[in-house]
C-alpha cells in the first residue's frame, strides 16, 4: 500500500521529484526515526488513553512504555516489537495519518 504522510517532509519530497529518499540499507544519515517514532507512539496513546479503545494488551503497553516492567524502552523498540499490534490498531480506528507514519517508521527505521 503506497501512503503519504504529511508529517514527514521527506514524503512529500520524493514525491515532488527532491531529495530521494533515503536509503537504510547505505546509511541513517538524514532518517529521523527516533522522532518518527515518538509520533507514531502519540498516534498509538491517542487511540488507547482513550478507555473504550483499551484492552489488556494495551494496559500492558502503557505500563511497559512507562518503564513500569523494567527499564523504559525507547519508542523506536516499541514500534519495532509490536507492530503488528499497532498497524491493526491504526486500521482498526481507520487512521489513514497514522498508517501512513507507521509504513515509513518500518521501511525507513525497523
Amino acid at each position: 500500500m503506497n501512503r503519504s504522510c504529511p508529517l514527514s517532509p521527506r514524503a512529500s519530497d520524493a514525491e515532488q521529484g527532491q531529495n530521494p529518499r533515503p536509503d537504510r540499507y547505505v546509511s541513517f544519515k538524514d532518517i529521523d526515526c527516533d522522532g518518527n517514532a515518538r509520533l507514531v507512539m502519540a498516534f498509538v496513546r491517542r487511540h488507547i488513553d482513550d478507555p473504550q479503545r483499551s484492552n489488556a494488551f494495551w494496559e500492558y503497553f502503557k505500563k511497559k512504555a512507562s518503564g513500569g516492567s523494567g527499564p523504559r524502552p525507547d519508542d523506536l523498540f516499541l514500534v519495532h516489537s509490536n507492530l503488528n499490534q499497532i498497524r491493526e490498531l491504526f486500521e482498526q480506528y481507520e487512521d489513514e495519518e497514522a498508517l501512513a507514519l507507521l509504513d515509513i517508521v518500518e521501511e525507513e527505521c525497523c
